[in-house]
């Protein structure tokens, strides 16, 4: 080979070297930016939930099964013990204390813009309101001269009309009504109208603050679905959101859906998982609550826990 040539490839073999070399590191630096960001978002929208180094807490426990957690405005939570047939409250001055013997198989609760606790009475299948001074009234019994199956949990809208779920698990000697159905009372409680009647059983129910979108869980299809009400209270325009069912669910103030099922599963409004949260007994339902409206109240099973966030609810 010339000498020539020989000098040529020295120099400019070298430089060609070079820049494959530096080209090899831009592409290799550019490769790991675009894996970061195919997994940030995700990670960024979990980071967001869950305040830092906040575990699952456990609050009370030596229940039968808990359900329908309710905040107050004073930081403290209503909740449910089925089997037990009690509606309790827990505070952090004051501890667990029972609200009502014999509630009537009180499920879903509730508390509405007066401060009463509405309630879903599994057993005596009727949903009814109870005021700070522990008077009751039954808010609603029947549907055309039939009795409910067994009311279950319940959404109030911004109108103050309720929408509540009316599946049946157990016996069905005495069942009235043939299916499982949604229904809503209208805000000034003199009527009840049936909203949904094409689920399998219908279980959790929530709405966005502005009252523009309610989610059913179908528990019996292992779906939930979202739906756009109108200004009678009926809801159109059924759209699937999730292929996963639910027994008790929230929202937070950004519009999240947590459905409970072994664990929690958070998903934002496109219907994208952003969050798993363990608990350790499998959740029947959540709300939020605290001081700050940031604390996550989750009853499970035997026990009731909470969990610090750095969004709130409602």
């Amino acid at each position: 080979m010339p000498a020539t040539r020989k000098k040529f490839d020295r120099k400019f073999g070298f430089v060609y070297r070079y820049r494959l070399m530096t080209f090899v590191r831009i592409l290799t630096v550019g490769t790991i930016l675009l894996e970061m960001l195919s997994v940030s978002p995700s990670s960024f929208q979990e980071s967001t939930l869950i305040a830092p180094g906040a575990t699952v807490q456990l609050i009370a426990t030596g229940f039968a099964f808990l359900e329908g957690p309710a905040a107050d405005s004073n930081g403290g939570v209503y909740f449910t013990d089925i089997p037990n047939n009690r509606i309790h409250h827990w505070s952090s001055t004051d501890g667990v204390k029972i609200i009502k013997e014999n509630s009537g198989g009180a499920n879903g609760l509730r508390i509405n813009s007066n401060s009463n606790l509405v309630v879903c009475e599994m057993e005596s299948r009727r949903v009814t309101e109870i005021n700070p001074h522990g008077e009751s009234q039954v808010l609603a019994d029947q549907f055309e001269g039939s009795r409910f199956n067994s009311p279950n949990d319940l959404w109030i809208d911004p109108k103050g009309g309720i929408y509540f779920t009316d599946p049946r698990y157990g016996a069905t000697s005495n069942q009235e009504i043939s299916g499982y159905h949604v229904y809503y009372i209208i805000p000034d409680r003199s009527e009840v109208r049936r909203v949904v009647n094409d689920l399998i059983r219908p279980n959790g129910i929530i709405g966005t603050p502005d009252g523009t979108r309610v989610y059913i869980a179908d528990h019996g299809a292992g779906r939930t679905y979202r739906y756009t009400p109108t200004d009678n209270g009926s809801l159109s325009e059924k759209d699937l959101f999730v292929a996963q069912g639910s027994d008790g669910m929230t929202m937070d103030e950004h519009g999240n859906l947590y459905l409970t099922g072994p664990d929690i599963t958070v998903y934002n409004s496109d219907g994208d998982i952003i969050s798993s949260i363990a608990v350790p007994e499998p959740p029947s339902n959540l709300t939020f609550g605290g001081p700050e409206g940031t604390t996550l109240f989750i009853t499970a099973r035997t026990s009731l826990y909470s969990l610090e966030l750095l969004v709130g609810g409602q």
